[in-house]
This record gives structure tokens, sequence and C-alpha cells, in this order.
């Protein structure tokens, strides 16, 4: 379904002096986006498609991991023109903020489908693709999702690495799922997320990755 798995993933050392923020993605956040896609994949969605799945498509959710410049770009726009931009998603940052990564949802009948996952290619290895697939969940979550499902390339093994980690298990395969080269898919899911059990790994997990790199967690939430 959807961009399937696209899963170049981070991990290692951060920057102390680094910061970042997970947020909804807007359309002003698309050409960025899109520069990440053309990075990490080799086939990606025009920049159109994203604006209908952010606009049109009522089952679709994106967020994007952004790194923050607070010294750079004007001060934001002022006034009702500016207001209504921001409320219609159509303004970009006033800011040098760097999409460094991304990820994609489609919330299903009680399924939250995990479309894509990016991160930018000099941001990868810094735990940035990790924070996106526990903020993903945590955002099924929120919607009350029954369970979570995802695709990735079989040869993949980072990837499937990480997926194992928060309770994914292979469920099934796409053969010659992916069009640049017929690789077969493996489709994953977990177990009930609102579990009790689910739950506690989640907790374990998030703070497990949260003491490696606070730098990807914003502290006034």
């Amino acid at each position: 379904m959807g961009l399937g798995a696209k899963t170049p993933f981070c991990r290692g050392a951060m920057v102390a002096t680094a910061h970042y923020v997970v947020r909804p993605m807007t359309t002003g956040d698309i050409d960025q986006v899109a520069e990440v896609e053309r990075e990490a994949f080799p086939t990606a969605w025009p920049p159109t498609v994203y604006r209908r799945e952010l606009v049109e498509n009522s089952l679709a959710r994106y967020l994007v991991a952004m790194e923050r410049r607070p010294e750079a770009g004007p001060a934001p726009e002022a006034g009702l023109w500016a207001r209504l931009r921001r409320l219609w998603g159509d303004t970009t940052s006033a800011s040098n903020d760097l999409v460094v990564g991304f990820v994609g949802l489609w919330l299903l009948t009680e399924e939250a489908h995990v479309t894509t996952i990016a991160v930018r290619g000099g941001y990868r290895r810094r735990g940035i693709g990790e924070r996106l697939l526990i903020a993903s969940i945590e955002l099924a979550r929120k919607h009350r999702q029954r369970a979570m499902t995802l695709e990735y390339r079989v040869s993949n093994l980072a990837a499937k690495a990480l997926y194992e980690k928060y309770a994914f298990r292979a469920m099934g395969i796409r053969p010659r799922y992916y069009s640049d080269n017929n690789e077969d898919a493996i489709i994953m899911t977990t177990d009930p997320i609102l579990s009790e059990a689910y739950t506690a790994l989640l907790d374990q997990r998030t703070a497990e990755h949260h003491r490696r790199f606070p730098e990807l967690y914003d502290p006034s939430v």
C-alpha cells in the first residue's frame, strides 16, 4: 500500500549542540520532504502527491523531524492573512529549520499503516528514524488504532531489526513489490498497541532512546 516501507534508519552518536522537534507536516514542508525522499529512495512521489495527501486524504497523517535553527530567518508573518495561511497549512517555516526526516501513516479501520519513513542522507545513524517510528506509534495510539502494519524490503536488515525492536512481526510477503528492482516486500504487523503489554514495551523502548538521544525530544512537552 502507498509507498511501502521505505526505511533508511539512523543510529549512533549525535552532535551535542543539535536540537530537534517532531511535528505534523504542513504543505510548507513539501519541498524539503521531496528532497529527503529523493536522497533516500530510488523512486519517489512527486510533490503534488504529498499536497494531495495533506489536503485531500482524511486518512493520512504525516510527521516531520526538524533540526531547529532559531538564529536564522525573519520573524513569523503577522496579521489576518498570515493566520489564515497557517490555518490552511499553506505556509513555509519563517526560520531556516531543516526537515531531516519524515514518516507517513494511513489511519485505516482500527489499523495504522506506515506508508513511508525516511531520513536525510547526512543525518542517518543519529536516532532520527527510530524517533519518527516512536512518534508514529504514539500517533496511532492517540487515534485509538488497534495495531500497526508496514512493509520493508527483504534486503533491508537494519529496518527489520528496528521494527522487531518495537514488536513488529512478519505476517506475509508481497512478491516483486518494489518497482525499481522487483524486490519482495515483507509485511509486518504488531499485536494490539493499546494493550498493557505493548504500552510497557513502548515506554521502555522510548525511555532507552530518550537516554541515548535527549536532543530528539522537546523538553517543553
